[in-house]
């Protein structure tokens, strides 16, 4: 099984968990969230990163998921991260992409899981104002 870190400003990963859980179910072991807040320094995002990537760590590998491609949760990841062949760091985290995430996490092996959930995020950002009006003129 996959696991998953969620790294996002605020509590906005927390709240992405909670959203995805009332869809899905509750998904127990193997998640963590870690919220960055301006009144945290580097260093305390560092470590609260590098433990819940040193607790998670294991055979299905770990999911890392952050808010901007960019911030600081991506940037304090990426360092962290760099070293573990396990572990791979997606951004630009939204809801449709972790329900994916946790849909899949026991069937597909963390390569597919990866790619699945950033192909999913990715088909979830639509126009849809212009998608139904394009439908009701065809």
């Amino acid at each position: 099984m996959v696991n998953f870190v969620i790294v996002t400003h605020g509590e906005f990963g927390a709240y992405l968990v909670e959203a995805a859980e009332s869809i899905v179910g509750r998904q127990g072991e193997g998640v963590a969230v870690v919220s960055i807040s301006a009144r945290l320094s580097v260093d305390e995002v560092r470590r609260r990163v590098e433990e819940a990537l040193r607790e998670l760590d294991g055979a299905g590998g770990v999911i890392v998921a952050t808010d901007i491609p960019g911030g600081t949760p991506s940037n304090v990841v990426l360092l962290a991260a760099k070293d573990m062949p396990g572990v791979r760091v997606l951004s630009g985290l939204n809801l449709y992409m972790l329900i994916s995430g946790f849909g899949n996490r026991r069937t597909l092996g963390l390569e597919e899981l990866a790619a699945k959930m950033l192909a999913d995020g990715q088909r979830s950002i639509r126009d849809m104002k212009a998608a139904l009006l394009s439908k009701a003129h065809r």
